[in-house]
């Protein structure tokens, strides 16, 4: 029998970093609950995953889902310039999902029964055998592990690390996705089997297809993007995050929240400084939305019986494709250390938090490095192998 066949686990977070968690704690033995913040099924406004191997490795190892039916496929790298034309190219296969595609997978295999909506977690305390949590509706918890995966805007970090603040990092990302099938034939052609990037002075796009919400079929998919762009610290920041309803967003405004203004703006200059191809996508989304491109990292992710993982623990701008495969990677390693552990959770917390703490600044660090060139240094060059995804570095 398990050591933690009677042992309880909360996890704070229910999104892919949270519920991948769960599973793992719950094949473990732990009898396992989550608690989500939002009072409704979470969506993921349609966003693409690039999926790496840390991300899929439930499916691959563990599932009776095929993760291939999941998602869409390119087989190639490549640059456009300003008339289309093919800049640089190269043989590199990538799979990509949608946010709610790997979402409600995931969610299919833990089950609603212990998945609970609508409780958001405002305090931890914790003594020798149990971590309490505590939640604004007054409800209480109690466990012998509690994993904070609550994301870039984490409660657990602040318990753990309240000296780590999220840092600006001068720039935004628009996106959105357009239906694949409702665009011009010649812009299908040329996007369909690859990740596109449009590179502009301080600025670029990539695009690659995701499943829709109906499939991975031609007519299912959709072209997703993500558009960096600059924008000042200070006050020209806070005016566009306010939203149509007068609230101001922190880490993003939702699809049809942005002010028409903005909107109109960034289709403008789509059309003006993209690859005609990519201002195509971009001019032709509905309801673009924005991300803050943000940098945070805590200087712990264990603490007795509490643990921090994924963006809870270091939030990594988008570059490299990895902030899923980091919170996916945090909980293989932690149920490793759990099963190396003997029952003992907080020297399994011990042992884990030293190797995730490094991989998270090296990552940090890279991505940081990647925005740099792009946004500021304009030299993101087409082709350079320092610039391809990867958790652990660049995929050679």
């Amino acid at each position: 029998m398990s050591r933690y066949a009677h042992a309880r686990a909360v996890v704070i977070g229910g999104s892919i970093g949270g519920l991948t968690t769960a599973l793992l704690l719950r094949d473990l033995g732990f009898e396992v609950d989550v608690f989500e913040r939002t009072p409704t099924p979470l969506d993921g406004r349609g966003g693409g995953i690039v999926l790496q191997p840390d991300t899929v490795r439930w499916f691959a190892e563990r599932s009776h889902q095929d993760p291939e039916t999941l998602s869409t496929a390119t087989e190639y790298v490549q640059y456009l310039g300003p008339g289309n034309e093919i800049l640089h190219r190269e043989r590199r296969r990538w799979t990509y999902t949608s946010w709610g595609t790997f979402y409600r997978a995931l969610l299919a295999d833990f089950g609603t029964e212990h998945y609970h909506l609508g409780e958001f977690a405002c305090g931890v305390s914790q003594d020798a055998d149990h971590a309490t949590i505590r939640f604004v509706s007054g409800r209480e918890a109690a466990a012998e592990l509690v994993v904070f995966a609550d994301g870039i805007t984490s409660v657990g970090r602040r318990v753990l690390d309240p000296e780590s603040t999220m840092e600006y990092s001068g720039y935004v990302g628009w996106r959105g996705t357009v239906p694949e099938h409702t665009l011009p034939a010649d812009v299908r052609g040329l996007l369909a089997d690859a990740i596109s990037y449009s590179v502009v002075p301080h600025s670029h796009i990539t695009l690659y297809p995701i499943p829709g919400e109906t499939g991975t079929g031609p007519r299912d998919r959709l072209l997703n993007y993500v558009w960096y762009r600059n924008v000042p610290a200070g006050g020209e920041l806070a005016e566009l995050l306010i939203d149509k309803r007068g609230f101001t967003g922190t880490v993003s405004l939702h699809p049809g929240q942005v002010q028409d203004r903005y909107v109109e703006e960034m289709r403008a200059t789509a059309a003006r400084v993209l690859a005609p191809a990519a201002a195509e996508v971009v001019t032709a989304t509905e309801q673009p939305y924005l991300q803050v491109v943000s940098d945070v990292r805590s200087a712990k992710m264990a603490d007795g019986r509490i643990a921090l993982l994924g963006d809870a623990a270091s939030a990594a701008r988008p570059h490299a494709a990895a902030g899923t495969a980091k919170a996916a990677a945090d909980a293989w390693a932690l149920a490793d250390a759990l099963t190396a552990a003997d029952g003992d959770i907080p020297a399994a917390l011990r042992k884990w938090e030293p190797a995730q703490l490094e991989l998270g600044a090296r990552l940090l660090a890279r991505v940081k490095e990647m925005g740099e060139r792009s946004q500021f240094h304009n030299t993101w060059t087409p082709g350079d192998p320092n610039l391809r995804f990867g958790l652990y570095g660049p995929v050679r």
